[in-house]
């Protein structure tokens, strides 16, 4: 994993989410899934390419279920877009590179 991608767990999430100073996209992921696996790439490109904008973030599902559940997080991948603390977008599932980028940048 990147070192500009933050592993986040249910004891840091409040603290990081509450004093960011750009969105997060947080994903929410497991390491027996694919889609998850998939994507890692996608995610990590976007923590260099476009850290300006907002952060990339990964909470494991399996070792942190407090923050999962709090969410209503069914399926994995899940991203969740964090803006001044609040959830303003969900992503479900694997997608390409641009359609992924363009749901992010829509909500922000």
């Amino acid at each position: 994993m990147s070192d500009q991608i933050q592993n986040l767990t249910d004891a840091t999430f409040d603290e990081v989410i509450g004093s960011a100073d750009k969105p997060v996209v947080v994903d929410f992921w497991a390491d027996w899934c694919g889609p998850c696996k998939q994507i890692a790439p996608i995610l990590e490109e976007f923590a260099t390419e476009q850290s300006d904008r907002f952060t990339i973030a990964k909470l494991d599902v399996d070792a942190n279920v407090a923050i999962a559940t709090k969410y209503a997080v069914m399926s994995i991948p899940t991203l969740l877009i964090f803006k001044d603390g609040q959830v303003v977008g969900r992503l479900v599932g694997a997608k390409p590179k641009g359609a992924m980028l363009s749901e992010i940048t829509a909500v922000l």
